[in-house]
Protein backbone atom coordinates (compact mmCIF):
# COMPACT_ATOMS: atom_id res chain seq x y z
CA UNK A 1 0.00 0.00 0.00
CA UNK A 2 2.37 2.63 -1.08
CA UNK A 3 -0.21 5.61 -2.81
CA UNK A 4 -2.81 7.44 -0.44
CA UNK A 5 -5.50 9.12 -1.80
CA UNK A 6 -7.56 11.38 -0.67
CA UNK A 7 -10.42 12.96 -2.18
CA UNK A 8 -11.72 17.25 -1.35
CA UNK A 9 -13.88 20.23 -1.39
CA UNK A 10 -11.49 21.12 -4.54
CA UNK A 11 -9.70 18.06 -5.91
CA UNK A 12 -7.73 14.88 -5.95
CA UNK A 13 -4.54 14.36 -4.69
CA UNK A 14 -1.95 11.35 -4.56
CA UNK A 15 0.23 11.06 -1.45
CA UNK A 16 3.38 8.27 -2.23
CA UNK A 17 5.08 6.51 0.26
CA UNK A 18 8.09 6.71 -1.86
CA UNK A 19 8.21 10.32 -1.12
CA UNK A 20 8.04 10.16 2.44
CA UNK A 21 4.24 10.55 1.99
CA UNK A 22 3.67 13.97 0.41
CA UNK A 23 2.10 15.32 -2.07
CA UNK A 24 3.72 13.37 -5.47
CA UNK A 25 1.93 15.18 -7.90
CA UNK A 26 -0.53 18.02 -8.94
CA UNK A 27 -4.11 17.60 -8.01
CA UNK A 28 -6.55 15.80 -10.33
CA UNK A 29 -9.46 17.74 -10.83
CA UNK A 30 -8.85 20.45 -9.66
CA UNK A 31 -11.24 22.74 -7.68
CA UNK A 32 -14.21 20.01 -8.55
CA UNK A 33 -15.33 18.31 -5.44
CA UNK A 34 -14.47 14.76 -5.33
CA UNK A 35 -16.62 12.53 -3.38
CA UNK A 36 -15.64 9.34 -4.04
CA UNK A 37 -12.27 7.35 -5.09
CA UNK A 38 -11.08 3.66 -5.94
CA UNK A 39 -8.06 2.21 -7.03
CA UNK A 40 -9.42 -0.78 -7.94
CA UNK A 41 -6.92 -3.69 -6.29
CA UNK A 42 -7.91 -6.11 -9.19
CA UNK A 43 -5.97 -4.30 -12.11
CA UNK A 44 -4.78 -0.89 -10.31
CA UNK A 45 -7.85 1.08 -11.99
CA UNK A 46 -8.28 4.62 -10.52
CA UNK A 47 -11.82 5.87 -10.55
CA UNK A 48 -13.00 9.29 -9.04
CA UNK A 49 -16.77 10.66 -8.39
CA UNK A 50 -17.03 14.50 -8.59
CA UNK A 51 -19.99 16.74 -8.23
CA UNK A 52 -20.31 19.87 -10.04
CA UNK A 53 -23.37 21.19 -8.40
CA UNK A 54 -24.63 23.40 -11.44
CA UNK A 55 -23.08 20.90 -13.87
CA UNK A 56 -24.32 17.34 -12.03
CA UNK A 57 -22.24 14.76 -11.19
CA UNK A 58 -19.22 13.02 -13.26
CA UNK A 59 -16.87 10.00 -13.18
CA UNK A 60 -13.66 9.81 -14.46
CA UNK A 61 -11.39 6.81 -14.75
CA UNK A 62 -7.32 6.64 -14.77
CA UNK A 63 -5.62 3.63 -16.14
CA UNK A 64 -2.07 5.34 -15.54
CA UNK A 65 -2.15 5.98 -12.20
CA UNK A 66 -4.16 9.36 -11.89
CA UNK A 67 -1.47 10.89 -14.86
CA UNK A 68 -4.79 11.22 -17.23
CA UNK A 69 -8.20 10.91 -16.74
CA UNK A 70 -11.30 9.73 -19.36
CA UNK A 71 -14.88 10.94 -18.36
CA UNK A 72 -17.43 7.79 -18.35
CA UNK A 73 -20.82 7.82 -17.80
CA UNK A 74 -22.22 8.71 -14.72
CA UNK A 75 -24.92 6.41 -12.98
CA UNK A 76 -28.65 7.77 -13.99
CA UNK A 77 -31.70 6.52 -12.71
CA UNK A 78 -34.49 5.81 -15.53
CA UNK A 79 -35.84 8.76 -17.65
CA UNK A 80 -39.46 9.94 -16.40
CA UNK A 81 -41.77 12.85 -16.86
CA UNK A 82 -42.73 12.47 -13.45
CA UNK A 83 -42.44 15.83 -11.14
CA UNK A 84 -40.75 13.63 -8.41
CA UNK A 85 -38.32 11.81 -10.79
CA UNK A 86 -35.39 10.88 -9.37
CA UNK A 87 -32.11 12.27 -10.41
CA UNK A 88 -28.59 11.52 -9.23
CA UNK A 89 -27.33 13.69 -6.51
CA UNK A 90 -24.38 12.37 -5.10
CA UNK A 91 -22.10 9.05 -6.08
CA UNK A 92 -21.01 8.36 -2.44
CA UNK A 93 -19.10 5.24 -2.81
CA UNK A 94 -17.60 3.48 -5.58
CA UNK A 95 -16.46 -0.44 -4.84
CA UNK A 96 -14.77 -3.16 -6.68
CA UNK A 97 -16.56 -6.45 -7.63
CA UNK A 98 -15.19 -10.09 -6.61
CA UNK A 99 -12.09 -11.42 -7.75
CA UNK A 100 -14.52 -13.95 -9.87
CA UNK A 101 -16.47 -10.48 -11.59
CA UNK A 102 -13.12 -8.76 -13.50
CA UNK A 103 -14.56 -5.12 -15.04
CA UNK A 104 -17.75 -5.06 -12.09
CA UNK A 105 -18.03 -1.98 -10.09
CA UNK A 106 -20.67 -0.75 -7.72
CA UNK A 107 -21.49 2.23 -6.98
CA UNK A 108 -23.71 3.63 -3.95
CA UNK A 109 -25.73 7.07 -4.52
CA UNK A 110 -27.95 9.52 -3.19
CA UNK A 111 -30.96 8.96 -3.33
CA UNK A 112 -30.66 5.75 -2.42
CA UNK A 113 -29.42 3.77 -5.66
CA UNK A 114 -27.41 0.92 -6.06
CA UNK A 115 -25.89 0.89 -9.35
CA UNK A 116 -23.66 -1.72 -11.17
CA UNK A 117 -21.50 -1.73 -14.12
CA UNK A 118 -19.79 -4.84 -16.00
CA UNK A 119 -17.55 -3.03 -18.05
CA UNK A 120 -15.25 -0.54 -16.02
CA UNK A 121 -17.82 2.31 -15.21
CA UNK A 122 -19.00 2.40 -19.63
CA UNK A 123 -22.14 1.51 -18.44
CA UNK A 124 -24.49 1.18 -15.23
CA UNK A 125 -27.56 -0.41 -14.33
CA UNK A 126 -30.03 0.55 -11.67
CA UNK A 127 -30.34 -2.64 -9.49
CA UNK A 128 -33.92 -2.77 -9.40
CA UNK A 129 -35.14 -5.29 -7.15
CA UNK A 130 -33.72 -2.84 -4.47
CA UNK A 131 -35.24 0.57 -5.87
CA UNK A 132 -38.86 -1.27 -5.62
CA UNK A 133 -38.32 -2.38 -2.30
CA UNK A 134 -42.05 -1.73 -0.69
CA UNK A 135 -40.66 -0.29 2.10
CA UNK A 136 -38.45 3.00 0.27
CA UNK A 137 -41.29 5.17 1.05
CA UNK A 138 -40.21 5.32 4.50
CA UNK A 139 -36.49 5.94 3.66
CA UNK A 140 -35.46 9.01 4.75
CA UNK A 141 -32.47 10.95 4.71
CA UNK A 142 -29.35 11.46 7.12
CA UNK A 143 -27.65 14.83 7.21
CA UNK A 144 -28.71 15.25 3.08
CA UNK A 145 -32.27 15.44 1.85
CA UNK A 146 -32.51 11.55 0.51
CA UNK A 147 -31.49 8.14 1.45
CA UNK A 148 -28.10 7.66 0.67
CA UNK A 149 -26.39 3.88 0.18
CA UNK A 150 -22.45 4.92 1.32
CA UNK A 151 -21.11 1.26 2.59
CA UNK A 152 -20.85 -1.36 0.22
CA UNK A 153 -19.30 -5.25 1.01
CA UNK A 154 -19.52 -8.00 -1.07
CA UNK A 155 -18.49 -11.19 0.75
CA UNK A 156 -14.83 -12.60 -0.59
CA UNK A 157 -15.89 -16.13 -0.17
CA UNK A 158 -19.10 -16.02 -1.89
CA UNK A 159 -19.63 -12.31 -5.26
CA UNK A 160 -23.70 -13.16 -4.44
CA UNK A 161 -23.53 -12.61 -0.60
CA UNK A 162 -23.73 -8.11 -0.64
CA UNK A 163 -24.80 -6.24 2.59
CA UNK A 164 -25.00 -2.50 2.33
CA UNK A 165 -25.61 0.27 4.44
CA UNK A 166 -27.98 2.92 3.69
CA UNK A 167 -28.48 6.50 5.54
CA UNK A 168 -31.27 6.19 6.64
CA UNK A 169 -32.97 2.93 6.13
CA UNK A 170 -30.91 -0.03 7.59
CA UNK A 171 -28.59 -2.55 6.73
CA UNK A 172 -29.64 -4.91 3.60
CA UNK A 173 -28.21 -8.25 2.43
CA UNK A 174 -28.42 -10.49 -0.76
CA UNK A 175 -27.14 -13.70 -1.29
CA UNK A 176 -28.14 -13.86 -4.62
CA UNK A 177 -26.10 -10.59 -6.24
CA UNK A 178 -28.71 -8.73 -6.22
CA UNK A 179 -31.95 -10.18 -7.40
CA UNK A 180 -33.44 -10.59 -3.70
CA UNK A 181 -32.73 -8.42 -0.94
CA UNK A 182 -33.64 -9.40 3.27
CA UNK A 183 -33.33 -6.34 5.67
CA UNK A 184 -30.92 -7.05 8.35
CA UNK A 185 -29.29 -4.84 11.34
CA UNK A 186 -31.55 -6.41 14.55
CA UNK A 187 -30.35 -5.26 17.51
CA UNK A 188 -30.14 -1.62 16.39
CA UNK A 189 -31.50 1.56 18.36
CA UNK A 190 -32.38 4.41 17.32
CA UNK A 191 -32.80 7.13 19.81
CA UNK A 192 -34.24 9.67 17.50
CA UNK A 193 -37.18 7.77 16.59
CA UNK A 194 -40.46 7.05 18.79
CA UNK A 195 -39.58 4.90 21.70
CA UNK A 196 -42.00 1.83 19.79
CA UNK A 197 -40.18 2.15 16.82
CA UNK A 198 -36.22 2.19 18.09
CA UNK A 199 -35.67 -1.05 17.22
CA UNK A 200 -37.24 -0.90 13.93
CA UNK A 201 -34.42 -2.30 11.29
CA UNK A 202 -35.78 -0.01 9.13
CA UNK A 203 -34.91 3.19 10.78
CA UNK A 204 -31.74 2.66 11.47
CA UNK A 205 -28.61 4.84 10.82
CA UNK A 206 -25.48 3.24 9.95
CA UNK A 207 -22.85 5.58 9.34
CA UNK A 208 -20.69 3.20 8.32
CA UNK A 209 -19.78 -0.20 8.11
CA UNK A 210 -16.68 -2.23 7.81
CA UNK A 211 -16.12 -5.94 7.29
CA UNK A 212 -13.04 -7.83 8.61
CA UNK A 213 -11.05 -9.01 5.79
CA UNK A 214 -9.73 -12.24 8.38
CA UNK A 215 -13.75 -13.07 8.83
CA UNK A 216 -15.57 -11.16 6.67
CA UNK A 217 -18.80 -12.55 8.68
CA UNK A 218 -17.46 -9.74 11.60
CA UNK A 219 -19.18 -6.57 10.54
CA UNK A 220 -18.20 -3.31 12.48
CA UNK A 221 -20.34 -0.53 12.47
CA UNK A 222 -20.35 3.26 13.38
CA UNK A 223 -23.89 3.84 13.91
CA UNK A 224 -25.31 7.23 14.29
CA UNK A 225 -26.41 5.98 17.99
CA UNK A 226 -23.49 3.82 18.80
CA UNK A 227 -21.02 1.82 17.96
CA UNK A 228 -22.02 -2.01 17.12
CA UNK A 229 -20.47 -5.52 15.90
CA UNK A 230 -21.68 -7.88 13.71
CA UNK A 231 -20.79 -12.01 13.82
CA UNK A 232 -23.38 -12.73 11.28
CA UNK A 233 -22.78 -10.46 8.39
CA UNK A 234 -24.56 -7.99 9.28
CA UNK A 235 -27.90 -9.55 10.35
CA UNK A 236 -27.72 -9.28 13.85
CA UNK A 237 -25.61 -6.86 15.99
CA UNK A 238 -24.77 -5.96 19.49
CA UNK A 239 -23.78 -2.47 20.98
CA UNK A 240 -20.44 -2.07 22.27
CA UNK A 241 -21.12 1.42 23.15
CA UNK A 242 -20.75 1.39 27.09
CA UNK A 243 -17.23 1.78 27.01
CA UNK A 244 -16.44 4.01 24.32
CA UNK A 245 -14.87 7.23 25.94
CA UNK A 246 -15.29 9.85 25.20
CA UNK A 247 -17.74 9.00 22.64
CA UNK A 248 -19.96 6.60 20.70
CA UNK A 249 -20.85 8.83 18.12
CA UNK A 250 -19.05 9.31 15.11
CA UNK A 251 -18.63 8.50 11.12
CA UNK A 252 -15.63 6.72 10.67
CA UNK A 253 -14.67 3.37 11.40
CA UNK A 254 -12.00 0.97 10.09
CA UNK A 255 -11.49 -2.65 10.72
CA UNK A 256 -7.99 -4.53 11.25
CA UNK A 257 -7.38 -6.68 8.55
CA UNK A 258 -6.05 -9.67 10.52
CA UNK A 259 -7.47 -9.67 13.40
CA UNK A 260 -11.08 -9.13 13.81
CA UNK A 261 -11.32 -7.41 17.29
CA UNK A 262 -9.57 -4.51 16.64
CA UNK A 263 -11.33 -1.61 15.14
CA UNK A 264 -10.82 1.86 15.05
CA UNK A 265 -13.07 5.22 15.58
CA UNK A 266 -13.07 9.13 15.90
CA UNK A 267 -15.40 9.83 18.19
CA UNK A 268 -17.23 13.43 18.58
CA UNK A 269 -20.14 15.33 19.70
CA UNK A 270 -22.84 14.07 18.99
CA UNK A 271 -25.72 16.28 16.97
CA UNK A 272 -25.40 19.20 19.08
CA UNK A 273 -21.47 20.51 17.55
CA UNK A 274 -19.90 17.63 15.68
CA UNK A 275 -16.54 18.43 16.91
CA UNK A 276 -14.15 16.40 18.82
CA UNK A 277 -15.15 15.74 22.51
CA UNK A 278 -13.68 18.84 24.84
CA UNK A 279 -12.17 20.44 21.48
CA UNK A 280 -9.39 17.33 21.93
CA UNK A 281 -9.29 14.89 18.57
CA UNK A 282 -8.35 11.15 19.96
CA UNK A 283 -9.05 8.00 17.69
CA UNK A 284 -10.47 5.30 19.84
CA UNK A 285 -9.39 1.50 19.61
CA UNK A 286 -10.81 -1.48 20.77
CA UNK A 287 -8.60 -5.08 20.82
CA UNK A 288 -11.44 -6.98 22.55
CA UNK A 289 -14.13 -6.99 20.21
CA UNK A 290 -15.75 -4.21 21.89
CA UNK A 291 -15.09 -4.85 25.52
CA UNK A 292 -13.18 -1.86 25.99
CA UNK A 293 -11.63 0.98 24.47
CA UNK A 294 -8.29 3.30 24.29
CA UNK A 295 -7.96 6.84 22.95
CA UNK A 296 -5.12 7.65 20.94
CA UNK A 297 -3.89 11.00 21.19
CA UNK A 298 -0.17 11.21 20.40
CA UNK A 299 0.38 13.09 17.44
CA UNK A 300 -3.31 14.54 17.45
CA UNK A 301 -4.23 18.42 18.39
CA UNK A 302 -5.31 18.46 22.21
CA UNK A 303 -7.68 22.20 21.45
CA UNK A 304 -8.90 23.72 20.66
CA UNK A 305 -9.85 21.52 17.43
CA UNK A 306 -12.72 21.13 15.88
CA UNK A 307 -11.99 18.90 13.11
CA UNK A 308 -14.91 16.26 12.02
CA UNK A 309 -13.79 13.22 10.32
CA UNK A 310 -16.58 12.00 7.40
CA UNK A 311 -17.64 8.26 7.08
CA UNK A 312 -15.10 7.74 4.47
CA UNK A 313 -12.29 9.67 5.49
CA UNK A 314 -10.55 7.30 8.29
CA UNK A 315 -8.54 4.11 6.19
CA UNK A 316 -6.36 1.54 7.38
CA UNK A 317 -3.95 -0.45 4.61
CA UNK A 318 -3.76 -4.11 4.23
CA UNK A 319 -0.76 -4.26 6.63
CA UNK A 320 -3.09 -2.78 9.63
CA UNK A 321 0.64 -0.72 10.20
CA UNK A 322 -0.64 2.31 8.19
CA UNK A 323 -3.62 4.44 9.21
CA UNK A 324 -5.40 7.90 7.58
CA UNK A 325 -7.31 10.04 8.77
CA UNK A 326 -8.24 13.61 6.72
CA UNK A 327 -11.01 16.14 8.50
CA UNK A 328 -13.39 18.56 7.35
CA UNK A 329 -10.47 21.38 8.15
CA UNK A 330 -8.16 20.06 5.66
CA UNK A 331 -6.12 18.10 8.25
CA UNK A 332 -4.51 14.92 6.69
CA UNK A 333 -2.71 12.70 9.26
CA UNK A 334 -0.89 9.54 8.77
CA UNK A 335 0.26 6.81 11.71
CA UNK A 336 2.62 4.13 10.33
CA UNK A 337 2.53 2.33 14.01
CA UNK A 338 -0.62 0.41 13.82
CA UNK A 339 -2.80 3.63 15.22
CA UNK A 340 -0.57 4.08 17.98
CA UNK A 341 0.91 7.82 17.20
CA UNK A 342 -0.03 10.06 14.14
CA UNK A 343 1.63 12.71 12.75
CA UNK A 344 0.36 15.46 10.31
CA UNK A 345 0.99 15.08 6.78
CA UNK A 346 -0.59 18.31 5.27
CA UNK A 347 -2.73 21.28 7.33
CA UNK A 348 -3.54 23.18 4.12
CA UNK A 349 -5.77 20.98 2.59
CA UNK A 350 -9.30 21.43 1.44
CA UNK A 351 -11.58 19.62 2.87
CA UNK A 352 -11.60 15.82 3.12
CA UNK A 353 -14.50 13.81 2.12
CA UNK A 354 -12.28 10.19 1.74
CA UNK A 355 -8.77 8.60 2.12
CA UNK A 356 -8.03 5.22 0.30
CA UNK A 357 -4.68 3.36 0.08
CA UNK A 358 -3.56 1.64 -2.83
Amino acid sequence: MNTLWVASRKGLFRFDAGSGFTQSAPPAHLAAPVTAVLQDPRDGTVYAALSHGHFGCKLHRSDDGGATWVELPAPAYPASDAADAPTLEMIWTITPGAADQPGTIWAGTIPGGLFRSDDRGQSWALNMALWDQPSRPDWFGGGYDHAGIHSIIIDPRDSQRMLIGISCAGCWITTDGGTSWALGGTGMRADYLPEARAYDPLGQDPHLLAASPANPDRIWCQHHCGIYVSDDFGRNFREVSQNAAPSAFGFGVASHPQRPDTAFFVPAVKDEARIPVDGKLVVTRTDDGGASFVAIDRGLPQGPAWDLIYRHALAIDATGERLAMGSTTGNLWLSQDGGAGWRLLSGHLPPIAQVAFA
